[in-house]
């Protein structure tokens, strides 16, 4: 027997001061800040290491969709003057075998390579469960009285009839094709199915997008309008405000049945990727026998503490349903062990907390929209500057998006910040420190920003509240 079996037979029978159950990246950041505050830590980990993020994810999806960018921007070429260029897919499967190369490496040095250097992390795997004194791993009892579920969550399936009968893609397996189908229906209009429905259009898949309501149904209008006219011009057939009838077999792959403004479509296609949200990974956990509540889509209920309702467990991350975003899980997974080994001190605060889609143009969000503003009792007033007026625009001769401020109207301080833009993504977390640390739009206005860069636009956009940006010199002076 290993030195390092004897240590955990001797971790065992001494118990833990934390329990983590499961090993993504919620997990992780749990397990390691315990470690930090001198606790023994057992790591319970179910399936591949590293979670969603590293393996199914974030990774593989941004990773595919830079692909596809690089491969659009060629084409765009021809905006610049006396420029000409192409690029197209040759080997798909070569592209998505580096893609597979790039998600061992990081699995291999952000999880795999972290546990030796914390000697009072334990890690294990196997089903685990809540019992009366604790949890159970493989029907062994492990002595412990604080708990933290970071179980994650994975694709939900839509109640559609005949949908049972259909073998469709997830947004895991769409990412693990080898061979580009010829046509793709992706159902649902939230971020993973806005990014995917353009990545595979980009890489020569003749895509129809789907979905109940509107293009990402949460983002400001003025950009899931934008957005929606952007991906048509792409050639991505949008179908929106749907009632879904049924789906089933054709000779050639599937068809949908749909209502739309009261009449019946019919949208065929090779192959179908479902985009129609997350649910939570609560079962076999024992969380009726514990008394631990959930939400009515299946979440595990956790207060502003990270507490579930039963003293002394806790959860964090997409098993939560709340904010899946990677870095939002890794953040309330540390306050959920910081509060169970400390006492529940510290709180989860998501006022601040920015957001991006990673299509072409980029949406990029922190704060309040303008509805949830006004839905608050606020009083608010908006600035809406169309990416024209930014100079980083017209010298990239790509204007396509608009910068969106909402800001209190007794004083000013902004509220939330939205940005279309190619450049996106990269521009929100100026806005993001105002909103922290409470600035006004004036205060962005009056504040140093460099000339031909995108994240000027937000002082454009700050100026523009009561200044008329084509009166002004370059410099956003």
């Amino acid at each position: 027997m290993t030195e390092a079996c004897c240590a955990e037979r001797a971790a065992h029978e001494n118990g833990y001061d934390l329990a983590v159950i499961g090993a993504g990246s919620a997990g992780f950041s749990a397990a390691i800040r315990g470690a930090e505050l001198g606790a023994r830590v057992l790591l319970i980990g179910h399936g591949t290491i590293g979670g969603t993020c590293v393996n199914i994810g974030c990774v593989p999806s941004k990773t595919l969709i830079r692909v596809t960018e690089a491969i659009h921007g060629a084409r765009f070429a021809h905006r610049f003057a006396g420029i000409d260029a192409n690029a197209r897919v040759l080997n798909w499967s070569a592209t998505v075998r580096q893609k597979d190369e790039l998600v061992g490496t990081l699995r291999q040095a952000k999880y795999i390579d972290l546990l030796p250097q914390y000697p009072s992390i334990t890690y294990v795997t196997g089903p685990a469960q809540l019992t009366r004194g604790g949890l159970s791993l493989d029907s062994r009892e492990i002595a412990t009285d604080k708990i933290v579920i970071a179980t994650g969550a994975r694709p939900a399936t839509p109640a559609i009839a005949g949908l049972e009968t259909i073998p469709y893609l997830t947004s895991t397996s769409a990412l693990s094709l080898t061979e580009l189908p010829k046509s793709l229906l992706v159902l649902g209009g939230g971020y993973v199915g806005a990014e995917l429905a353009q990545m595979f259009a980009r890489a020569g898949v003749a895509v129809t997008l789907a979905f109940r309501s509107r293009l990402l149904p949460t983002a400001e209008p003025e950009i899931s309008a934008a957005l929606s006219g952007y991906f048509r011009d792409e050639g991505i057939d949008i179908r929106d405000g749907l009632s879904y009838r049924g789906i089933r077999h054709t000779p050639t792959g599937i068809v949908l049945e749909a209502l739309q403004s009261g009449f019946s479509i019919s949208i065929e296609a090779e192959q179908l990727l479902l985009a129609t949200g997350r649910q939570p990974n609560t079962e076999d956990l024992g969380l009726d026998r514990a008394g631990i509540e959930r939400t009515a889509e299946g979440a595990i209920k956790v207060d502003a503490h990270m507490r579930t309702t039963k003293p002394g467990v806790y959860a964090a991350g997409d098993v939560t349903g709340r904010d899946q975003f990677v870095y939002m899980a890794a953040y309330g997974a540390k306050i959920a062990a910081e509060n169970a080994l400390e006492g529940d001190r510290r709180g989860y605060d998501a006022s601040s907390m920015p957001a991006v889609v990673f299509t072409d143009p980029q949406v990029a969000s922190v704060g309040l929209t303008d509805a949830h503003a006004r839905a608050q009792g606020l009083s608010v007033k908006a600035s809406v500057l169309p990416l024209e007026y930014v100079p980083r625009a017209l010298a990239a001769r790509d204007t396509r998006g608009l910068i969106k401020l909402i800001a209190d109207a007794k004083d000013g301080r902004l509220l939330g910040a939205h940005i279309l833009a190619p450049e996106g993504a990269d521009s929100i977390q100026t806005a993001v420190l105002a909103i922290k640390y409470r600035l006004t739009v004036t205060d962005l206005a009056d504040t140093l920003f460099p000339y031909l860069t995108t994240v000027e636009g937000l002082k454009l956009a700050a100026q523009a509240f009561d200044r008329d940006v084509l009166k002004l010199s370059c410099c956003a002076g």
